[in-house]
């Protein structure tokens, strides 16, 4: 309680109080309220700054309390905190203020991350739609689509009839049993008619599988199935031979190697690919190792007149069989074959081959222009490739390197894309991937043989570069040659 004793007389001096004849105090008060004010100009994606405007606001407040006249002076009895300051209500209004700054503080990070961040998502969208670009195809040309069942059937006869003909020419209890599942299949494809119901990419897998099995069975000579005593690889040693190629280090794709025809004259080769490591029309010979090493005595003979004509080489999937040059001709899904020495040059297409870095070997990073490798074997020539058919997956074909015919075609379930390199060792095909720059390993196998894919190798050697530009397998002297970018690596290998 405040206790005023104030003269009548001076009331009227005073500008907050004055008083009135019946000793009457009225008595008015200024009170001054301080109130936070927050006005805040937002955009989304610019943040400005706030501003905090301070007011004053003057409220007037006027109270009538009774006096007692006491020597001609009203007293009056009043209470203070009628005026005091609304300080819980001043403090609540200020948490307010600065909750909300704060979240305006951290709304502010979150725009200035967001202005960093979206350029990064955006190169990193531009890089995605660059990478699914070669994989369009997949798209366009229904690669996807639902198989009709008639495509089905025709293609579950074609293999019924291949496995017939083989069981005819060699009854066995292979070629009988599957016989048998051919026929199931085909009763299960008539279902599928009936009920409407089917799933036609499962049915597609197993008559690849079918297929395989039908292949296998075919007549190929007794010997191709005896040489091997062991089927899988075992071991790959260090290199044996290391040397850069006899041209320029500036040459980093290309091939090399010995004649792989059993008994047949001693021949080393090299081919090194130009024009954007992409053609070639020329291969150059050594008639012994000594030759090769020293880069000595060498004669290069021309495959075509020039790296643009019909008959040149395109990609480094090249090989020397009975001294015939066995290579994918320029800008086709053919493979060419250019007899050394009668000079003729006979060509057979691959169906469906990808080309023009369609499906290179990649891995850790694409090698352009292997969309075709040719290997050889010790009586066959063999093209690995792949098809949208296959999606994509390893087509192998065995060719008959006299009439260059296609006398058998596997089809495995290795995306291509997914492998550095690949090579035959008695009619199995491995496939290696990148490790780091001075290791490959080997990880898979296919069995022509029995049909039989492995997925579980681990066969690690050494390289002197990360890019392996071609890699194959001779059979007689049981090496394998890699053109390592400029370098040329032997390595022994163990059944």
């Amino acid at each position: 309680m405040v206790k005023l004793q104030i003269c009548c007389k001076m009331c009227f001096f005073l500008p907050m109080f004055f008083c009135n004849t019946l000793c009457i105090c009225n008595i008015k008060m200024f009170v001054l309220f301080k109130a936070g004010l927050l006005a805040f100009l937002g955009h989304l994606l610019i943040m400005l700054s706030y501003l905090l405007v301070l007011t004053v606001t003057a409220t007037v407040q006027a109270q009538r309390f009774p006096g007692e006249q006491n020597n001609g002076s009203c007293v009056c009895k009043l209470s203070s905190s009628i005026w005091a300051f609304p300080t819980v209500k001043f403090e609540g209004v200020a948490n307010q203020v600065q909750t909300c700054k704060d979240n305006l503080i951290e709304f502010h990070k979150k725009v200035k991350d967001r202005d960093v961040q979206l350029p990064k998502m955006e190169l990193t969208l531009k890089d995605i739609t660059a990478r699914l670009k070669k994989f369009e195809y997949l798209n366009t040309k229904g690669l996807y689509n639902v198989l009709h069942l008639r495509q089905l059937m025709e293609e579950l006869d074609e293999i019924y009839y291949t496995a017939s003909d083989a069981h005819k020419k060699s009854p066995s209890k292979e070629t009988n049993n599957l016989l048998k599942e051919l026929t199931k299949a085909k009763k299960d494809i008539q279902k599928m008619y009936k009920s409407n119901v089917f799933n036609l990419e499962t049915m597609k897998t197993r008559l690849r599988d079918l297929n395989n099995r039908a292949q296998t069975c075919k007549t190929i000579p007794e010997d191709f199935r005896s040489t091997c005593h062991q089927r899988i690889m075992s071991s790959i040693s260090s290199p044996v031979v290391t040397k850069l190629n006899s041209i320029h280090k500036s040459y980093i794709s290309g091939a090399w190697g010995r004649d792989a025809k059993l008994n047949s004259k001693e021949r080393y080769w090299e081919h090194c690919l130009v024009s954007g490591h992409k053609h070639g029309s020329t291969i150059r010979m050594y008639n012994s190792y000594e030759d090769f090493m020293a880069n000595r005595n060498y004669k290069d003979e021309p495959i075509a007149p020039s790296y643009s004509h019909t008959n040149a080489v395109q990609g480094s999937g090249t090989i020397l069989y009975d001294n015939t040059v066995f290579y994918q001709c320029y800008s086709t899904a053919e493979i060419c074959s250019f007899n050394i020495a009668t000079k003729a040059t006979k060509r057979v297409k691959l169906d469906g081959a990808g080309i023009d870095n369609k499906f290179p070997f990649c891995y850790y990073s694409c090698r352009d222009w292997t969309d075709i490798d040719l290997e050889a074997d010790k009586d066959a020539v063999w093209a690995i490739y792949a098809t949208e058919e296959n999606h994509g997956n390893i087509v192998l074909s065995r060719l008959d390197p006299l009439e260059l015919n296609i006398t058998h075609t596997w089809k495995t379930h290795l995306f291509k894309r997914s492998v550095t390199s690949t090579f035959m060792v008695c009619g199995v095909l491995y496939a290696t991937r990148f490790v780091n720059t001075y290791q490959e390993e080997v990880f898979y196998a296919f069995d022509t043989t029995t049909g039989q894919e492995i997925n579980t190798l681990s066969l690690p050697f050494e390289k002197v570069s990360a890019g392996i530009a071609n890699l194959n397998y001779n059979p007689v002297d049981r090496k394998l040659y890699m053109y390592n970018d400029a370098y040329l690596l032997a390595y022994n290998t163990f059944n």
